[in-house]
């Protein structure tokens, strides 16, 4: 039982290690492109 506790601990830490992950990138490209269409007006 603890070792499935100590699993699902682990896999909710890199998940939210993940989710840090994809808003960086997310926020980024956002950027980006906002970025490309000020640059176009």
């Amino acid at each position: 039982m603890e070792y499935i506790q100590s699993g699902s601990r682990s896999l909710s830490l890199i998940y939210r290690l993940n989710s840090d992950k994809l808003l960086y990138l997310a926020t980024i490209g956002f950027a980006l492109c906002f970025g490309a269409f000020i640059g176009s007006l």
